[in-house]
């Protein structure tokens, strides 16, 4: 199909993040997962995953961006890995190859720029992206399930265990507790992007830490949650969780994209009633 008009390429270096938020607001109206994220949320979204504007890409029609590639760039494991933060085009220019010319765009220039792998993550009920991607190359790595809560419901928890607030955790040692690496947007690297945006909360059993969490204050979303194994089953979890929620201004407790292969945690949040609302697959390309 030919596009309505001819469309222009180009890094996103001179496109302010205003002009980005309404693209996206736009290209997201009917996606399965409400986006619809003020301009401060989707600031700090931006952050926290690491925008890197000259290696993202933009479809203009004249001066409208009407599809985009944001891309992230990091070193993961000693590899210099891209993330599609978000692709997205407006409605009415859809299934006219803007989104083909979008990555086949964004691929070349990471390759010139000696980028080795390239990172997304995708709901795994989409089905025909799935296949998309996996026809441009891109291999399933892991199911990430998301889960969410009112934040009411985990603040009637009786907390088990005394928890104090911290500036920062020690990752060094809180690494130790995980079971899987977090995604992306749940990475050490995402969080320390951002410090001021997060609540850190910890619990100490006999002096010694025993588990942590962390809090978005403004959006309440919960990107890390760990328990040392020794510490497990004693209602440490549920403690962070209640203060965790007592220490957001949001609704709602999100906890995204949870390698699914974590059946206890899983298993624990659901006890506590939290919802299980959608699944995704994080995929990878070898570029």
């Amino acid at each position: 199909m030919n596009l309505i008009h001819p469309m222009n390429y180009c890094t996103l270096e001179q496109t302010d993040l205003h002009s980005l938020h309404l693209a996206f607001i736009e290209a997201f109206s009917d996606y399965q997962v409400k986006m619809d994220i003020s301009f401060p949320d989707f600031e700090r979204m931006m952050l926290r995953r690491g925008l890197v504007p000259a290696f993202s890409v933009g479809a203009f029609d004249g001066d409208q961006l009407i599809g985009f590639s944001l891309t992230g760039l990091r070193v993961l494991e000693g590899i210099p890995t891209a993330y599609d933060i978000a692709t997205g085009i407006a409605p009415k220019y859809r299934r006219q190859g803007v989104s083909s010319e979008l990555f086949k765009q964004a691929s070349r220039m990471l390759k010139e720029q000696h980028v080795e792998q390239y990172l997304l993550e995708v709901l795994k009920e989409n089905k025909p992206a799935v296949r998309l991607y996996e026809k441009q190359g891109f291999q399933i790595q892991r199911e990430l399930a998301c889960f969410q809560i009112k934040k009411e419901h985990l603040m009637t928890s009786t907390p088990h265990h005394h928890t104090e607030q911290t500036s920062q955790i020690d990752w060094q040692e809180g690494q130790r507790f995980w079971d899987a690496d977090p995604s992306w947007q749940n990475s050490i690297a995402s969080i320390t992007a951002i410090p001021e945006a997060f609540i850190h909360v910890i619990v100490r059993y006999n002096g010694e830490f025993a588990g942590y969490g962390i809090i978005e204050r403004q959006s309440g979303d919960i990107p890390q949650l760990a328990v040392h194994p020794k510490f497990r089953r004693l209602g440490i979890g549920t403690s962070l969780l209640a203060e965790l929620a007592n220490s957001t201004q949001a609704e709602k407790i999100r906890l995204l994209n949870i390698d699914s292969s974590q059946h206890k945690l899983m298993k624990f949040l659901t006890s506590l009633g939290l919802q299980h609302f959608v699944s995704q697959y994080e995929m990878m390309l070898k570029i």
